[in-house]
């Protein structure tokens, strides 16, 4: 019965976050329109046109498919940061402190200035997931150079960050001058470019990802509590810790592609979860995803809504927000 409630309770908060961010912005569109516009295209002629042709792409055209994105992109990091702090044994362990954000937005960079969309519409997500893979091998490798140790991996994962960003700035530099404005967007973090024909990606990777690591919460319960407790309950971990590396990687990536490097998501949500869910990964994991779907929704709202009609970067607000956690985090665990 609980299970059931809290389910109705996270729908029903879901759907009053989408309600409030496609109904404000700087044209507000009264609620009752905003769900006409919306039961009007998913029956159509159910619902009485009552409202301009202009209120009704500003809310299916444009907001709408933007708070479906953040939705999918928050959900996303913070299912990533859920999982590579405890695999890592790092609270601090997030895909931009790790640098695997760094490696997706090189990736999108390659793919948009150099090599064009020879691939269609997937060219910049394998590009930015192969970004990411790369970024998550190369904080690896300079982790087994330097030594295991969790504050070693953080560091490895800042260098690796600063390595590839700059890589990403040459790359820019060399790059067409007259298609350099359309890179900004990776670069801060945005999502206003969102389209309804390019969400089935991020939503199938997310879906997927989501499914195969709720199913493996226990054993990524088993791995936080060190590898020897987990060989000792037959779980190969060299092979599981990969292929998680793997598929947060791929979430990375994915997201990445169609949002821009944001920042601390991953690294926020899951210690704001785990102050009221506990550290069991069966609840965390699941409860990551959704409260990370709230918090870029309403990070994007905000981006909207502060310097009306411009929008802000929404990489800025949850650098400023996550900056802030950050610190919080390194005092209380006292990492230096």
């Amino acid at each position: 019965m609980k299970i059931t409630t809290a389910f109705l309770v996270a729908l029903l908060l879901l759907c009053l976050t989408i309600t409030a961010a496609v109904s404000l912005g700087s044209a507000p569109i009264p609620v009752s329109t905003v769900w006409s516009i919306i039961a009007s295209k998913l029956s159509p002629g159910s619902v009485e046109v009552a409202w301009s042709a202009g209120r009704e792409s500003i809310v299916w055209d444009v907001r709408l498919p933007r708070v479906v994105l953040a939705g999918l992109v928050g959900a996303g990091l913070a299912l990533t940061g859920a999982v590579l702090q405890p695999v890592t044994r790092n609270p601090l362990a997030d895909p931009h402190l790790l640098g695997v954000s760094s490696g997706g937005a090189l990736g999108a960079i390659i793919a948009l200035l150099h090599t064009g969309l020879i691939l269609g519409l997937a060219t910049v997500p394998l590009f930015a997931f192969a970004g990411a893979l790369v970024a998550t091998a190369l904080v690896a490798l300079v982790t087994r150079v330097l030594g295991t140790n969790a504050d070693r991996l953080v560091l490895s994962g800042v260098a690796v960050a600063f390595t590839l960003t700059s890589i990403g700035n040459l790359m820019i530099f060399l790059g067409d001058p007259r298609a350099v404005h359309t890179v900004i967007f990776w670069m801060l973090g945005g999502l206003g470019l969102a389209q309804w024909p390019h969400l089935v990606y991020p939503a199938v990777v997310l879906a997927a990802c989501l499914g195969y690591l709720v199913l493996r919460a226990r054993e990524i319960n088993a791995l936080a509590m060190g590898d020897e407790t987990a060989t000792t309950l037959g779980i190969p971990v060299r092979r599981f810790r990969l292929v998680l590396f793997v598929v947060t990687a791929l979430l990375t990536g994915v997201m990445v592609a169609f949002s821009g490097a944001i920042g601390f998501v991953g690294l926020m949500v899951p210690h704001f979860v785990r102050l009221f869910a506990g550290s069991d990964n069966v609840r965390v994991i699941p409860l990551s995803a959704f409260v990370g779907a709230l918090v870029l929704i309403w990070a994007d709202l905000f981006s909207r809504v502060v310097m009306a009609p411009e929008d802000m970067p929404i990489g800025v607000v949850t650098g400023l927000v996550g900056g802030l956690a950050f610190i919080a985090i390194l005092k209380q665990r006292k990492v230096v």
